[in-house]
């Protein structure tokens, strides 16, 4: 008992020193996850002895107030939230209110992670803003709430009301103003509204472009509601922004699988959210479940397996891409994030390095977002053997001295340079360019190496018999990549701009080029008075284009890229100007049975339509396949036309 006692104390002083950092200091020391680990083991040792200390977190509503804002006292305390780790812990809950109250309906809300905050509003003005603070006592930051563009300064509602809700900031304006900003980053979007709402300059709050999302009513004078989904469509009515999704369900599966398909797709999101809120719909019952001192017993949090963790950096390695560009790897201390080990996490240069202050064996924060390798957000600390990251002068491929430009580092050694070379024979067989199957990073290693590749022209010239010659080459393998390459030699337009790997030029700018230009000729001989009106494309895109063309390099490669019989297929204009889709604009969301995404945009701008990758009142149609993302939501919400992939090609064959 006595160890046990001692584990207690020693998680009460860690939790509370996390609590400090992450609430008064606005500088967490670990990840959401470190704490609730944390977290949840005191509570557990504090269920199994009963040994309970005054100052242990589990015992507050919430944490500690900042001296810096003028104290406000809550008229209804802004309670915390039960929580559930698990579906059986849900269910259990669930089936306690069932027992007691049968055939309830439920509503399912997203767990925002951002800044709790209460406005009031009198005579139809908003009078008061604070954070919720410890649920009682918060700060009075009316003046920088005021400047958040979501926040009505007044609404139709003439009486008395607190709203509650969350400050946020959207992901896209994170990574935007860290675009933009040398001087100051934002760590995460959770941090970023935090520090913003809970600065003494307003100035400062209105230069981040937050947003606020209603959610409750703790108060509201002479009127009732009699239910969650009134009060969402009365917070609707009075100007206040709320979320998309809302789900209403008396079904326990579907408020399951509910969960189930948000975890999966939150990491698609512009918004950061932490769990699922799940609340008895009908406000009478609500009362009649009460509250307990900490939480209410009608609502229920729903937490999800952080994205956000902690690693130590036990090195950084720098790769060189096709253009030269060398981009800063961190290798890491294995770290599991949603299901998935990590090793390796990006830093996007060398600036990325000295603003988010990251160092050889210190502790950093690292997010996972949209499958890919996951980034470095930010320090979390150093320690007594933590060193500076050194930059590099020379390419770690070829030696060759460095050059700046802007904030990257590049390897001017464009001819020469082994890592550039097998990156741009990569580049131009994967998928989205020439589409060369079966040659992949370590075959490229192996043509580099052993058959002196060097450029991809020179793969229209490999035969069957060199390939044979390779380790683990027979004759099926060998035959199949030569008919693949033969196969690639006719590529459409974009695709074939795309290919080459000019500079700056993705995906998207190789379509618009391919639209704009209509054929090489015309690309190559483009200007950059010609290349700049074009929407999207600026002065460096265009400079890195016309470098290309005049580059004598490579126009030996693309014009043998010719001789060897690469054929350019052209869109038919009138085709597309009279195709059934003409002038549609279409989203596309979820898995489709038989089409891949790709499959499915092309069949899209080949008949005359446009993909575009947010619904709006601008989109005509939404291609829904399985387990479609929040724009299916946000689609029936607008009356938009939903499509599956039958009516979809129904259409197409009309």
């Amino acid at each position: 008992m006595e160890n046990l006692k001692k584990q207690i104390e020693d998680l009460v002083e860690k939790v509370n020193l996390y609590s400090y950092h992450y609430h008064v200091l606005d500088k967490p020391i670990v990840s959401d996850k470190d704490y609730d680990i944390a977290y949840y083991k005191l509570l557990e040792l504090e269920k199994k002895t009963g040994y309970i200390l005054p100052n242990s977190p589990t015992q507050r509503v919430g944490d500690m107030v900042s001296n810096k804002f003028q104290k406000h006292n809550h008229e209804v305390p802004l309670l915390s939230l039960d929580k559930a780790q698990s579906i059986p812990e849900l269910k259990e809950w669930y089936e306690k209110i069932i027992d007691e109250y049968p055939n309830q309906t439920f509503t399912v809300e997203y767990k925002f992670d951002g800044l709790r905050l209460a406005l009031i509003y009198e005579n139809g003005l908003l009078v008061n803003a604070s954070t919720r603070g410890n649920g009682y006592i918060g700060e009075d930051v009316t003046a920088q709430v005021k400047t958040i563009r979501t926040v009505p300064l007044s609404i139709p509602f003439k009486k008395r009301i607190i709203v509650e809700g969350e400050g946020i900031m959207l992901l896209s304006e994170l990574n935007k103003f860290n675009e933009q900003s040398h001087d100051v980053l934002l760590k995460n979007a959770r941090n970023a509204v935090a520090g913003s709402i809970r600065n003494l300059d307003p100035k400062i709050t209105a230069s981040r472009n937050l947003d606020f999302f209603a959610y409750g009513i703790p108060y509201i004078e002479d009127f009732n509601f009699k239910t969650q989904v009134e009060l969402r469509q009365f917070l609707i009515d009075n100007k206040f922004l709320v979320s998309d999704f809302f789900v209403s369900t008396n079904n326990f599966n579907i408020i399951s699988d509910t969960i189930k398909k948000v975890d999966n797709e939150r990491e698609n999101l512009d918004i950061l959210i932490d769990g699922l809120v799940i609340k008895v719909n009908d406000i009478n019952i609500r009362n009649q479940l009460g509250w307990t001192i900490r939480f209410p017993k009608w609502a229920l949090a729903y937490k999800f397996e952080a994205l956000e963790v902690t690693s130590v950096v036990k090195n950084v390695i720098w790769q060189v891409g096709r253009t030269g560009k060398l981009t800063p790897l961190a290798i890491l201390e294995p770290v599991e994030i949603a299901g998935a080990t990590v090793k390796r996490a990006t830093l996007n240069n060398w600036d990325d390095i000295i603003r988010k202050q990251v160092k050889i064996n210190s502790l950093v924060f690292l997010r996972r977002s949209n499958e890919v390798i996951p980034e470095i957000l930010g320090l979390a600390q150093e320690f007594e053997n933590s060193k500076e990251i050194i930059k590099p002068e020379y390419c770690p491929c070829c030696g060759t001295k460095l050059e700046n430009r802007g904030v990257h580092l590049f390897c001017t050694n464009e001819t020469g340079c082994a890592a550039q070379l097998k990156e741009r024979i990569i580049h131009f067989c994967s998928r989205n360019a020439m589409n060369i199957e079966g040659i992949r990073d370590k075959t490229v290693d192996l043509f580099f190496d052993k058959l002196k590749l060097r450029t991809v022209d020179q793969l229209y010239n490999l035969t069957k018999e060199q390939l044979k010659e390779l380790e683990k080459f027979k004759d099926k393998k060998s035959k199949n990549i030569i008919n693949s390459i033969e196969k690639s030699k006719n590529i459409e337009f974009e695709r074939f701009i795309y290919a080459l790997g000019i500079g700056n030029v993705g995906i998207k700018t190789a379509k618009d080029l391919a639209k704009n230009f209509k054929n090489f000729e015309n690309l190559k001989c483009a200007t950059i008075e010609q290349l700049v009106i074009i929407e999207d494309i600026g002065e460096i895109v265009a400079q890195s284009i016309v470098d290309y063309f005049s580059n004598d390099y490579y126009k030996n490669i693309y014009n043998k890229l010719f001789e060897y019989g690469v054929n350019i297929i052209y869109k038919d204009k009138n085709k597309q100007d009279n195709g059934v889709f003409a002038d549609k604009v279409f989203v596309l969301t979820g898995t489709l049975p038989t089409l891949s995404r790709n499959e499915a945009t092309k069949i899209i701008e080949d008949n005359g339509g446009t993909v575009s990758s947010t619904v709006s009142k601008m989109t005509d149609f939404v291609l829904v396949g399985e387990e479609p993302g929040s724009k299916y939501q946000k689609a029936l919400n607008l009356n938009i036309k939903i499509l599956n992939e039958a009516e979809f090609l129904s259409m197409l064959n009309d």
